[in-house]
């Protein structure tokens, strides 16, 4: 790519005033699969040195690389797809971004104007489609409008409750001669807690004998982690994370209690569901974090902290909620008065003695494979939890979320959707962006999807490590298979490939695991390879997950 900034901000056509907007508002990388109707946009993005173009093999693959993209930087991830079925291969993202609130911006190049509506090769009304995925579908046709409607796309992806925007452009409307005009954002002032409210949660903290304080995926700025933690010292809080949100808080600290998903049972429930006070901060409280709405009680004192007003006493009515910025309501609650009372103390030792006990791996041997359990505990002693990890959808991923203890900068990327296919592309943007090793953990069902995606990081010479776990099945639903029609298998066995020598055959390093001996030594080689690696896993069908094993006449 050539051309510099002033290149681009010059009058010139809708697609180049969309790229500046882009660029304006701190876009520094997109992902696309190529198609005929945006064009003009591809080559705005040629002269857009400092803008990097992914090129990615599915719009679904792109789509969540994106998502994966805007989890880490903050700013709306962005998705270049074709008309039809290139924005209809984008919706798992969409939806993704939606139930996980995360800003992306899906940009569709639409049939040309004079064919709208008349059922022409490839149309969609993108309004209709995404109706009830999207936050907004800006329509973009009138070229005098494109820095409005383009800034007002991204503005709505961050706002409130973030999530995703669909901008559909007619192809013919790229080439339109537009102006450009200030498309940059304005700068945002976090909104601070009322001293008031702030008052009346120091009173309910210092009477709470077992509190706890909830953390949530907007805390997921350097600031946000950096007050998360001064406030549990100040205040002596037991620190528990939302569904898929482990990262946020160092797990190999005294104060970190866990985190809840859609597998937390028994002694860590209980626990959980007896604090007297819940500080949910930064989270929506959506079904799994809040243990399928069971958690918090109506017994349980709750203060709900989020910036949109409209999530406050959605499903859980507060004892206080606060409309306002999560990480001013923490540094508001860090210069509050502390008392920590002696019984907070073991409170907080009993809750993170749960967590730590559930996490110690003990050496599990099955005839079928290898138990996957063992190869999480594996990365997290040679990593020490400073690992990138990113995970798919399957029952093997509990293995992850228990025996994978992360510190440092150690990520952990998900989607609280649970959609398959996430895990290659997302450690593929993770790669990307943080420039060093992200481990995907990935079923083998999972690969197959988006595995694709393997190719665009040969290309890119990408630290990305995939680790698949193969146990020939689609493990989740032949575990809910085996509960409500035990031993009748159908539709859940697979086939595969060999997945080492299939990466050898994308120019990728491929290894083989097949027994416990050989974890460590496969995982040493595949963090310090540098370039894309493949790990084949083959792993035990009875040790499904780590709640459950099958009875061997089922495996």
């Amino acid at each position: 790519m050539t051309g510099s900034p002033a290149d681009i901000a010059a009058p010139g056509t809708v697609a180049s005033v969309l790229v500046g907007a882009l660029r304006a508002h701190g876009v520094s990388r997109v992902f696309c699969v190529a198609g005929e109707s945006y064009l003009p946009v591809l080559d705005a993005l040629y002269d857009a040195a400092d803008v990097d173009v992914v090129t990615c093999r599915h719009e679904g693959s792109a789509g969540f690389a994106a998502v994966a993209d805007a989890k880490l930087t903050g700013v709306p991830g962005v998705c270049l797809v074709n008309r039809g079925p290139g924005a209809t291969n984008a919706a798992i993202a969409v939806h993704a971004a939606l139930q996980d609130a995360v800003p992306l911006l899906l940009i569709v190049g639409q049939v040309e104007s004079r064919e709208l509506g008349r059922e022409v090769f490839q149309e969609i009304d993108c309004v209709t489609t995404f109706a009830t995925l999207a936050k907004e579908v800006v329509r973009l046709y009138d070229p005098a409008n494109t820095a409005e409607l383009i800034a007002r796309a991204l503005r709505t992806a961050v706002a409130g409750t973030p999530g995703p925007v669909v901008l559909e452009v007619p192809e013919d409307v790229f080439d339109a001669p537009a102006m450009p005009r200030e498309a940059g954002p304005w700068p945002r002032h976090p909104v601070p807690p009322h001293a008031d409210a702030m008052a009346e949660v120091s009173g309910m903290l210092a009477a709470a004998r077992r509190p706890l304080l909830l953390a949530g995926g907007l805390l997921d700025t350097g600031r946000g982690r950096a007050l998360l933690a001064e406030t549990a010292a100040v205040h002596g809080l037991p620190v528990v994370c939302g569904n898929k949100r482990q990262d946020l808080y160092p797990n190999r600290d005294a104060r970190y209690a866990g985190h809840v998903h859609n597998s937390t049972k028994g002694e860590q429930r209980a626990a959980l569901e007896s604090a007297d006070l819940v500080l949910a901060v930064g989270s929506r409280l959506d079904d799994v974090t809040t243990l399928g709405h069971a958690f918090p009680t109506p017994a349980q004192n709750l203060v709900h902290v989020y910036p949109d007003p409209v999530r406050l006493g959605r499903v859980h009515r507060p004892a206080i909620g606060l409309a306002c910025d999560p990480a001013e309501f923490l540094a508001a609650l860090a210069q509050a008065p502390a008392a920590v009372p002696e019984s907070r103390v073991a409170w907080v030792e009993r809750l993170h003695g749960i967590e730590a006990a559930k996490a110690v791996w003990t050496p599990v041997t099955a005839s079928d494979g290898v138990v996957f359990g063992g190869v999480v505990a594996a990365l997290d002693r040679l990593t020490g939890g400073d690992v990138v990890v990113t995970v798919d959808s399957g029952a093997f991923t509990s293995w992850v979320y228990r025996y994978l203890r992360l510190a440092g900068a150690g990520r952990l990327l998900g989607i609280s959707s649970s959609a398959m296919g996430f895990g290659v592309p997302s450690a593929l943007a993770a790669a990307l962006r943080l420039g060093r090793p992200a481990v995907a953990f990935v079923g083998d069902g999972g690969f197959v999807m988006n595995g694709g995606e393997l190719a665009t990081a040969v290309e890119r010479h990408a630290p990305l490590v995939v680790v698949v776990a193969d146990n020939g099945s689609y493990g989740t639903i032949r575990l809910h298979q085996e509960n409500r029609f035990p031993g009748r298998t159908v539709a859940t066995s697979l086939t595969n490939p060999d997945f080492a020598r299939l990466a050898e055959a994308y120019g990728a390093t491929g290894l083989s695991v097949d027994t416990d001996a050989g974890i460590a030594p496969a995982l040493a080689k595949a963090l310090e390879d540098g370039g894309p690696v493949v790990v084949h896993v083959r792993t035990s069908l009875r040790h499904i997950s780590a709640h459950r094993v099958l009875p061997e006449a089922t495996a």
